[in-house]
């Protein structure tokens, strides 16, 4: 039997962090990791170069059903402690756009980073281990792995959610959870392309590849970025972003000319281009092949601007400002960046993410209900409440 003072299940961004931060206080930790590679889901991030975290980073930022739970972490460590550590270790980075900050070079670099850290802290870490089963007894728990029975005073569950199961994502933390009496909110996919019903992707598909500016509002949440066609769907940063506010069966409604009015531009093109045809005057602002696909697909006609008169021009300028798009559903947790719902926060303190009720049992990351907006947020709640864990397993 292996005792420890710290067990940490789950070697990713937010287990390792913490296993760090309590191996430097001195505390003996073991961190157990079933998968065969140990942070997956970090090396794989922002394309490969993982984007740590975001300039901007405050509890706003973060869905979870107690608006007041993220506060406390996120002020003890902000996205200026975690910037410092990888300036620390000379890792060059770049702003990409909206505070996101990404390695010049590669994720390895924040993996490597992770792991130097525990190294130093004296945290051993240890993959392919499964955990069978955990007990609680008078003085901490036991664990029966794969690789030998765990003892420990301080239990962490760091597993993350389901999102890219292909990454070795299951639902062994909601388990846990609810082994000892959490609750568990609903879980699902967040931050995830549309999918279509077939009358809308039968004509979409066809732009598979096209990128346009876009607004996407949902549920009085707005996000302004840009929106891709695929040949499945709708993705791109902004649907993505309101993946997480959607509910199935709502409308998503997009604003294809975002920072401008379309009929003002469109009126201007009329006045001085009476003869030109309504699709030319919209390539001045579209890619021609989204136009010719997109007008017969809204139901407008083709014709000179001079024969745009009354209402009707502004008709056409309303449909882009105005594109109402039903989704058939989310392409699920294949693809999903994260998992929306989790660990109930209620059940949780949020100065040190440690079971209310049950001593010496904690849960940070994704496991819980937090979710972060796309574009760093995730990984800073990841070394917030990796953090505040550390500080008191």
């Amino acid at each position: 039997m292996k005792k420890v003072d710290v067990i940490v299940i789950g070697a990713g961004a937010a287990g390792l962090f913490c296993a760090a931060q309590a191996g430097k206080r001195g505390r003996s930790v073991a961190v157990l990791d079933h998968a065969k590679r140990i942070g997956g889901k970090i090396l794989m991030s922002g394309g490969g170069r993982c984007n740590f975290t975001n300039m901007y980073a405050s509890h706003e930022n973060f869905l979870c059903d107690n608006k007041h739970f993220c506060k406390s972490a996120l002020s003890r460590y902000t996205q200026w402690d975690f910037i410092s550590l990888v300036a620390e270790y000379g890792i060059a980075y770049h702003e990409k756009t909206l505070g996101q900050l990404f390695c010049d070079d590669s994720a390895k670099d924040i993996l490597n980073m992770l792991l130097s850290e525990c190294n130093k802290a004296g945290a051993t870490v240890t993959n392919q281990c499964d955990v069978l089963k955990i007990e609680k007894g008078d003085s901490g728990f036991t664990l029966q792995t794969s690789k030998g029975e765990y003892q420990c005073e301080s239990l962490v569950i760091a597993t993350g959610g389901l999102s890219m199961p292909k990454l070795g994502a299951s639902p062994f933390g909601y388990k846990v959870a609810e082994q000892f009496g959490l609750t568990v909110k609903p879980t699902r996919a967040g931050l995830v392309p549309f999918t279509l019903h077939e009358q809308d992707k039968s004509v979409l598909a066809e732009l598979s590849g096209i990128s346009l500016d876009a607004s996407a509002n949902c549920n009085d949440t707005s996000f302004n970025e840009n929106i891709l066609f695929t040949h499945r769907g709708l993705s791109g940063p902004a649907v993505l972003q309101i993946s997480s506010f959607w509910e199935p069966g709502q409308a998503v409604e997009f604003d294809l000319y975002p920072n401008g009015d379309l009929y003002e531009q469109l009126h201007k093109a009329q006045q001085s281009q009476p003869d030109v045809l309504l699709s030319n005057a919209l390539g001045a602002f579209y890619p021609k092949r989204y136009v010719q696909t997109v007008l017969p697909y809204l139901g407008i006609e083709n014709k000179p601007l001079k024969q745009y008169q009354g209402k009707s021009l502004n008709e056409v300028a309303k449909a882009f400002h105005q594109w109402h798009l039903k989704p058939n559903g989310t392409e699920g947790y294949r693809t999903a960046e994260v998992t929306l719902g989790g660990v109930d926060t209620d059940f949780l303190s949020s100065k040190t993410m440690e079971a209310k009720d049950v001593k010496g049992l904690y849960f940070i990351g994704e496991v819980m209900d937090v979710t972060g907006w796309l574009g760093g947020y995730n990984f800073q709640w990841a070394w917030s409440s990796g953090y505040v864990a550390g500080q008191v397993v």
